[in-house]
């Protein structure tokens, strides 16, 4: 099978693989994302009592408190942190939190990912050179 690569923009170094967990709703770690277990607990969001750990989490935008930051790390301090993130455009509170943590982070993807990208595809980011890669079109919603 044939991959298809994005350019984008680099947040966060490194490289991570996995599955998309999508979303059209931003995410504020602190207080909607549980830190032990690394499932979204904010009532009525469209990722609530999902698991985020080992995933490539697709969203908007972080929100909330800077506080944010220090839960991506405990999240990765606690081995239920994403694999990777993927934005349309980081802000501050979620880079530095991929900073820290060591999560690849990357947003303003040449193509659309709401477009390209789906529950269940497997997918690569590429942090440190700036793209993603398609892998895997067999996906589940």
């Amino acid at each position: 099978m044939e991959t298809t690569k994005i350019n984008c923009r680099k947040i966060s170094r490194g490289v991570a693989e996995g599955e998309v967990l999508i979303t059209d709703n931003s995410i504020s770690f602190l207080g909607n994302v549980d830190p032990e277990s690394g499932i979204v607990v904010e009532p009525g969001h469209e990722l609530y009592n999902k698991s985020i750990k080992d995933k490539v989490l697709v969203f908007p935008q972080g929100k909330g408190s800077t506080v944010g930051s220090y839960v991506l790390y405990q999240l990765s301090k606690n081995d239920v942190a994403p694999a990777a993130m993927i934005n349309i455009e980081s802000e501050p509170i979620v880079a530095v939190g991929a900073i820290i943590s060591g999560i690849p982070l990357v947003d303003k993807l040449e193509r659309d990912p709401y477009t390209l990208l789906k529950n269940g595809y497997r997918v690569k980011v590429d942090g440190s050179n700036g793209f993603i890669e398609i892998k895997d079109y067999n996906h589940q919603n």
